[in-house]
């Protein structure tokens, strides 16, 4: 695939083609600092995480 660029600065715009997000995809979430997350964000994801946990035990 980079054998077709004619130099570098062609190679990067294929890799930057490619690795790019999808097009409508939501902008990356901001990490907080120290990589923690708040309270708010750890219940959600627990709730989260039981849910797809009985969805999937109940056999869906």
């Amino acid at each position: 695939m980079y054998e077709t660029a004619a130099d570098d600065a062609e190679r990067d715009r294929i890799r930057a083609e490619l690795y790019a997000p999808p097009k409508g995809a939501p902008a990356a979430r901001q990490v907080p600092r120290g990589g923690r997350a708040s309270r708010a964000e750890a219940e959600a994801l627990m709730a989260r995480l039981e849910a797809e946990d009985a969805a999937f035990s109940s056999g869906r």
